[in-house]
C-alpha cells in the first residue's frame, strides 16, 4: 500500500516536470530577454546597432563568458601546479 501511494507520487512529480514545446519557448524568451536587459547596453556602448544581429551575438557573447568566469576550474581548486608535480612531494615522487 505504502509503495503504491509513492508510485503515484511518483508519477504525478514526473507528469508535471514535463512541459510543452511551447512553454519551453516562453522560458527561453523570457530568459533571452533577461540577458537583453543585463547586457545590451554594454552592447549598446560598444557600438552595435540595438536588436542587429551583431547585437544580439555580443549579448550571447557576454552572457557566456560572464558564464564562465562563474564556472569551477578544471582543476577542482588546487591550481595547475598542484596536478602537475609542482605541489607537496614535488615533480619527481
Amino acid at each position: 500500500m505504502q509503495m503504491a501511494k509513492y508510485a503515484v507520487l511518483a508519477m504525478t512529480l514526473g507528469l508535471a516536470a514535463c512541459s510543452t514545446p511551447q512553454q519551453r519557448a516562453e522560458r527561453m524568451q523570457a530568459e533571452m530577454t533577461e540577458l537583453m536587459t543585463i547586457y545590451g547596453p554594454a552592447c549598446s556602448r560598444l557600438g552595435y546597432a540595438q536588436n542587429s544581429d551583431q547585437w544580439r551575438q555580443c549579448v550571447l557573447q557576454l552572457s557566456t563568458r560572464e558564464e564562465l568566469r562563474q564556472a569551477p576550474s578544471y582543476y577542482g581548486g588546487w591550481g595547475a601546479r598542484h596536478w602537475r608535480g609542482g605541489g607537496y612531494w614535488g615533480p619527481y615522487w
